[in-house]
């Protein structure tokens, strides 16, 4: 499947920029496998590039080459130069020209330049049909040459260097005879060849300025051997600068050594796209996990992010092997479009990615405008002006990046502003304007925060089926239980009518079971967490009736009085705490019914009640006056988990300290007012203490402390 080709659209204004379907082969000839590879020959040559070479080919062939000729291949870094040189290498071949290579890299100093010129090129001589003599003739020219500093060219680079001259002129006086000698015998033997030699010299704009100069001299000393062609493959602006002297430009030296050149063609825009498409495509196709796309954004993230960065063939390759390395590292966690865009910018603009993981928290915090610090809004708009000028002549790249994938950071670019509910969506969307998933890419290690939620989008994926999402829960480690609960409030804006009822009935039912850690002083506890996601999902419906007939539907599954009196609570109109979701007349009738039901409860159930001393509270201040009265059994179960549910803990932090101090505490007159009297709770939990119960904790300890008259400062209407 070719995604990106096929789904790149832009309106009707651009449509003369679209892009067609790659080639059936891109794969194989823009895949990450091969990521800054040159090609070698025709079939793998996607810009059309073959009669470009053929042609090349036949007017260098054409040139009359008796005494040598200098010819170049000259384009930019990465324009494919090397994959030219290759297509015309074949050409030569074809017309049985022989071709040897020359590596300079491998070699250093002006000395061992030389030397190992000559004696790989009769190295590579003696190896061709009929050439052995001719590669032995060089060589031993090339002895010649041994320990010499060579003799520097005449032009601009001899000035200055009389003292090098005079030392180079006693060698040659004493040498020269020789040298003359073989270098007659060289011009003989290649007189003598029916078809000329083509030395080729490539990647010389990727050595030192020292080096080039070397290269060029070397070429120019021996440039007018007979049938002997030198192809040069270079950047012009690069080669010019280096052999430029004060007083002496380094084209005017070029327009000297070269007879013709050929200059690279700039790549059409389609068919750069074309590539750009393909290698994606190859690079995709190695992976299950991917992630998300967004076929909407993708035109506009593309056209202003990731494609004026990318230039020649050889951005393309370094640009898909980068994203293929971050795809698998990411598996599937991260919208795939904010991936593209971000490794565009970390490959092509690395300064501008290196702030951003300071800029993290600047980038993806929203604020609603009624808030705004005007000081901070400022400092941040600092920041990101000074993010867009570290890109220099793509500043308009990154002002594109923070309107397409940071939208909360637009705020501080002109007047569209996000409100905080947008994290939600952007989190399930996986999209870096949300900081969780921005530290993802930027970190590669999921924070808590995102643990939780990749866990809470599979149960949000289960919660249809309410056994299956029963089960997936109570999987879930007790340690991160709560917090995947919490995280289903992502949800709060993409509630199906199908996910209503088991949502709420399990989540109600699994509330005992649930933990209550240590989540920080003004952290939500587990009941808050869950009234919080079932209240979201019921608030998704505007029908009072709808509710109603969800809540009736859901009671019966309940099992705990507790959870039912969450429900019923949760969309009645008991002040502070209902919502309102019903009518007032139906949200008494459900209460009637609740309170009967609890009435209705053996000591054995009550006593298995989660929260029992709230739900015996409600039922004896909430009667009306035709219903029979509560009555506490006297059962010792009943008794102690009643003073269990009673046990708090007031909890305080000292200023400058993350320390929480916890202080036990009974809600000692409640107890009282549900038994009646003080005397007749003090006999309810000496009845306790009399069956020395244990794994009790502290709460019979506590209570003693009650009975004997103690108090918390701070006690009172409980």
């Amino acid at each position: 499947m070719h995604w990106f080709s096929t789904l790149f659209r832009r309106d009707q204004s651009l449509e003369e920029r679209h892009t067609p379907a790659p080639d059936p082969t891109a794969h194989r000839q823009t895949g990450a496998s091969r990521p800054d590879n040159p090609i070698h020959d025709g079939s793998e040559d996607s810009l059309g590039r073959v009669a470009s070479s053929e042609i090349f080919c036949t007017s260098v062939l054409r040139l009359n080459a008796t005494e040598g000729l200098v010819v170049g291949v000259l384009g930019p870094w990465g324009s494919g130069k090397t994959s030219f040189v290759n297509l015309t290498r074949h050409a030569f071949e074809r017309e049985t020209v022989y071709v040897v290579d020359f590596n300079p890299w491998m070699f250093s100093g002006t000395e061992q330049l030389v030397q190992s010129f000559f004696s790989e090129l009769s190295a590579q001589l003696k190896l061709k049909p009929g050439l052995a003599k001719v590669g032995e003739t060089i060589e031993h020219y090339g002895e010649l040459f041994a320990n010499l500093s060579w003799l520097p060219l005449l032009g601009p680079w001899v000035e200055g260097g009389q003292g090098l001259a005079k030392i180079l002129s006693g060698i040659l006086q004493r040498k020269k005879a020789g040298v003359s000698g073989e270098r007659s015998r060289v011009n003989e033997a290649l007189k003598k060849l029916d078809r000329p030699v083509i030395v080729v010299l490539d990647d010389i704009d990727r050595l030192s300025t020292n080096e080039i100069r070397d290269i060029f001299r070397l070429v120019r000393l021996t440039a007018n051997f007979p049938n002997l062609i030198y192809l040069l493959a270079f950047d012009r602006h690069r080669v010019e600068a280096a052999l430029s002297e004060e007083g002496f430009p380094g084209r005017a030296y070029l327009e000297k050594i070269l007879q013709i050149s050929f200059d690279l063609p700039a790549i059409p825009e389609l068919v750069l796209n074309q590539q750009i498409f393909g290698a994606l495509d190859a690079t995709l196709a190695e992976f299950d996990d991917r992630g998300s796309f967004d076929e909407g954004r993708w035109p506009d993230v593309f056209m202003e992010v990731i494609k004026p960065l990318i230039t020649n063939m050889r951005d393309v390759r370094r640009y898909a092997a980068a994203v293929g390395g971050t795809i698998r590292d990411l598996r599937g966690q991260m919208e795939l479009v904010d991936v593209l865009a971000l490794e565009a910018i970390r490959i092509f603009l690395p300064d501008v990615f290196h702030r951003l993981p300071a800029l993290a928290k600047l980038l993806t915090s929203t604020a609603d405008y009624e808030y705004r610090d005007r000081q901070q809004d400022a400092e941040s708009k600092r920041q990101l002006d000074e993010l867009i000028a570290v890109a220099d002549k793509h500043q308009s790249v990154v002002r594109s990046l923070i309107e397409r994938l940071f939208l909360a950071a637009q705020r501080h670019l002109g007047n569209t502003h996000y409100g905080s509910e947008w994290t939600r969506r952007w989190l399930r969307e996986r999209r870096v304007a949300n900081i969780e998933i921005l530290r993802l890419y930027l970190e590669r290690i999921a924070g808590q925060g995102l643990i939780a939620f990749n866990t809470a989008e599979q149960a949000w994926a289960l919660m249809p089926d309410r056994f299956v999402f029963d089960e997936f829960l109570r999987s879930i480690p007790s340690s991160q239980v709560v917090d995947v609960i919490s995280s289903l409030e992502t949800y709060e804006d993409a509630v199906s009518r199908d996910r209503i009822l088991p949502g709420i009935v399990t989540l109600l039912n699994i509330v005992p079971t649930l933990p209550e850690t240590d989540r920080g002083m003004f952290s939500f506890g587990s009941n808050m967490v869950v009234g919080r996601v079932v209240y979201r999902l019921l608030k998704s419906e505007n029908s009072a009736e709808v509710i109603e007939a969800i809540a009736c539907e859901a009671l019966p599954h309940l099992q705990t009085q507790h959870a039912k009196l969450t429900l019923i609570e949760m969309i009645g109109h008991t002040e502070n705490v209902g919502h309102k979701m019903i009518p007032e007349e139906s949200s008494k009738q459900l209460e009637k019914a609740w309170r009967a039901e609890l009435r209705a409860l053996p000591a054995e159930s009550l006593a298995a009640e989660p929260d029992l001393l709230r739900s015996v509270l409600v039922a004896s201040r909430g009667g009306d006056d035709d219903e029979p009265k509560l009555a506490i059994p006297p059962d010792p179960r009943v008794t102690l988990a009643l003073l269990s549910s009673a046990r708090s803990e007031s909890r305080s932090q000292t200023m400058g300290s993350r320390a929480v101090k916890r202080s036990p505490r009974l809600a000692w007159k409640i107890l009282i007012e549900i038994y009646g009297s003080e005397e007749t709770l003090s006999d309810r939990i000496q009845e306790v203490k009399a069956l020395q119960i244990t794994n009790v904790g502290d709460v019979l300890d506590l209570a003693d402390r009650y009975r004997s008259g103690w108090r918390p400062k701070d006690f009172g209407d409980e």
